[in-house]
């Protein structure tokens, strides 16, 4: 990633247009844990019977021992062995992963996907010395190495110089002791690893899972970071096509900046297009704002929903530079980022609960910041769901206190309360939405008949939904102020979407309503078409004339809104039964009722309203009650249903401004599958 060159629009471009072609890239590797599932190639998954490389090197085809009998990489097809196979022998890839399997004292720094990303970028490339940029790309050398982490540069280098000398001599070479290689022995690989640290982006799939790393050239590289970007970047995780097609998705960017033709070597746009039959996971850039001709694009290196602070301290350590873009310039800070870091604080021992004390932050926030991340790891790292979401319904109900953060201490009475928009109460919403459908899944399988388990099953369900429900209008509320969140809340939407539909087709709804549940014939879009909003209609025609048009994105928007804030009206004390913070929460669309960011916290009208009973098991392992059941009517489910179908088109809609119209395509077929579903059990 480059912040001395940067790439700038040569058209006037439109929100969700394509700005590049499908870019190939340098240099590439799949993570360790993915080496025997996931093709080497294009990290597409493995079909039951994968292909293993080709075993030759061309270096030396005579010496047999240069080749490792075990393979280390698996491929899709013949396409993606034959293309990528000469590369990955004649690199010292699969040299290394011996080295590290038989040695791993010689590299204890976890995975060495960037260390074989680096060997392949070195056989590529014709660099014989080191410098400040290799093929026209920032290696950071010098700053990387005086970094905290400059031990795991070392080690890698030496890593990879054994492992080359393994290659061009005998796999004996190597012993343990691999500090009898000299920082000048390595210190072009040293350059190289320093390269791909700087430069290399995660690759993902479509459903976010990180798979590996890959290094694009310039016309990607030197797209420079914002935190208010006006781009985003998607991968094509396939294998490549047969014919070439760079022809049809020209590059709509150029590079603009002091020596950019001395010193990189670039004579024209045509060097930033690889040649077509190129392997690896392709990357394409695409517009999320409209972007001016002489306009500079950005994407973020960062998380968009960090607060500045988190942002700035990511970016230094792993990039070494200070963002002075203009959410990060903005004095005071922008409203996001106010609200992403708003901590309120109470004294119990006061007769009054005033927001307006003054206390130390950083140590509020670091406190708070530790007990959340240990309560999600109960969930992600011990799996223990119930544990985590009972303490992550503590903390956003009840605050933290320092006597409860520090047990052996008694010094103080203040209690910290997190604002429901920052980044730690988002992280919990995602983390309670998560759990509890795990819960809910967990006791579901457990038990056929229909009794008080499946009942609680269904509870946790509602709940689950709740809060995916919360999340998805939280960021939204953030979205209208900072644009650039997009990404984050087409996700937040989508996954909203599968979850109210999934609630609205439990079949234990059986046991309250009349099996009349109001659904169309699902062979059209007909069957959500709603009179008060055109979301139907345009996706419809749209989807026809194989291209969504955003000319009208703010109207398409704000009549969304308006429809999900009406239906969300009417079944939102449903889907909070039962959990006392998601009673505070008004409204999870509009969020109005929090007024200024100076308000009287939420954890201080808890308190009001409830003194100090907590419901610390907020909608888990209780039978529904009479008073709840008459909640459980064909009018909920089908304004559920309706909810769902909302959500699910407009994230959709969100989702292929920033990756194309396949996702909204897939949106449509999820409504589809459910709706199907439903009618089943109607």
């Amino acid at each position: 990633m480059e912040m001395e060159m940067e790439m700038r629009a040569e058209e006037d471009i439109e929100i969700g247009e394509d700005i590049t072609p499908p870019l190939t890239p340098l240099a590439f590797a799949l993570h360790d844990s993915l080496l025997s599932s996931h093709c080497s190639s294009c990290f597409s998954l493995l079909p039951p019977h994968p292909f293993p490389p080709l075993h030759f090197n061309p270096t030396f085809p005579h010496n047999p021992h240069h080749v490792l009998s075990s393979s280390s990489s698996f491929y899709c097809s013949p396409l993606c062995s034959t293309s990528d196979s000469p590369l990955h022998v004649s690199s010292a890839e699969p040299h290394l992963l011996h080295l590290l399997q038989s040695h791993p004292s010689t590299y204890p720094h976890g995975d060495s996907s960037d260390l074989r990303a680096a060997l392949r970028l070195l056989h590529s490339l014709p660099a014989t010395r080191p410098s400040a940029r290799i093929a026209g790309l920032l290696t950071n050398h010098h700053k990387l190495l005086h970094h905290h982490d400059h031990h795991r540069i070392r080690d890698g280098a030496r890593a990879m110089f054994l492992a080359s000398k393994m290659r061009d001599e005998a796999p004996n070479v190597c012993s343990d002791n691999s500090s009898s290689v000299s920082p000048d022995d390595a210190v072009l690989e040293e350059a190289a690893l320093c390269l791909v640290l700087t430069n290399a982006v995660e690759v993902q799939d479509k459903t976010g899972r990180t798979l590996g790393i890959s290094v694009y050239g310039p016309s990607f590289c030197w797209i420079n970071h914002s935190c208010s970007p006006n781009a985003c970047y998607r991968f094509l995780v396939s294998p490549p096509p047969p014919t070439c097609s760079a022809e049809k998705t020209p590059l709509r960017i150029a590079p603009f900046g002091q020596g950019t033709q001395i010193e990189s070597g670039v004579c024209s746009n045509n060097v930033f297009i690889k040649e077509c039959g190129s392997y690896g996971p392709r990357v394409i850039v695409r517009s999320i704002k409209r972007i001016k001709k002489g306009e500079e694009v950005t994407v973020t290196y960062a998380d968009l929903l960090q607060p500045k602070a988190m942002r700035q301290s990511e970016l230094w350590s792993r990039y070494r530079f200070i963002c002075s873009c203009t959410r990060c310039s903005a004095s005071p800070l922008t409203y996001v980022d106010q609200v992403l870091e708003e901590i309120s604080a109470a004294n119990f021992n006061s007769s009054s609960l005033s927001s307006d004390i003054n206390f130390d932050r950083d140590k509020a926030t670091q406190r708070l910041t530790d007990y959340i991340d240990d309560a999600i790891d109960d969930y992600l790292s011990i799996g223990d769901p119930e544990s985590s979401s009972v303490r992550l319904e503590h903390v956003l109900t009840q605050g933290l206190s320092d006597k409860q953060s520090e047990c052996k201490e008694e010094t103080s009475q203040l209690t910290y309360w997190l604002h429901p928009l920052h980044h730690l109460s988002l992280n919990a919403y995602t983390t309670l939405a998560s759990a509890y459908k795990i819960r809910a899944t967990d006791l579901s399988a457990l038990y056929s008949k229909m009794d008080d388990h499946l009942l609680n099953a269904l509870d946790l369900s509602r709940t689950s939904t709740a809060y995916s429900l919360l999340l998805a209008g939280a960021t939204h509320h953030l979205f209208r102020s900072e644009s650039s969140l997009i990404v984050s809340v087409a996700n937040f939407w989508s996954s909203a979407g599968e979850s109210l539909l999934t609630l609205a087709r439990n079949s234990v709804w059986s046991q309250f309503v009349q099996r009349d549940l109001p659904v169309s014939n699902p062979s059209s879009t007909g069957k959500y078409r709603c009179p008060n909003c055109s979301l139907a209609d345009k996706f419809e025609t749209d989807s026809f004339h194989g291209q969504v048009r955003y000319a009208d994105f703010d109207y398409v928007s704000n009549e969304f809104v308006d429809c999900v804030t009406n239906f969300t009206q009417n079944v939102w004390n449903f889907l909070g039964l039962g959990c006392q913070y998601l009673r505070v929460v008004k409204n999870p669309i509009d969020f109005s009722w929090l007024g200024t960011i100076r308000y009287s916290s939420v954890g201080e009208d808890i308190v009001r309203s409830s003194g100090t009973e907590v419901a610390s098991k907020c909608g888990a392992g209780r039978r529904i009650s009479g008073s709840e059941a008459e909640g459980y009517n064909n009018q909920v489910r089908m304004c559920l249903f309706k909810l769902g179908v909302h959500c699910l088109l407009y994230g959709g809609y969100l989702a292929s401004i920033c990756y194309g119209n396949s996702h909204l395509t897939r949106n449509v077929d999820k409504i589809l599958d459910l709706e199907e579903s439903i009618e089943s059990l109607s």
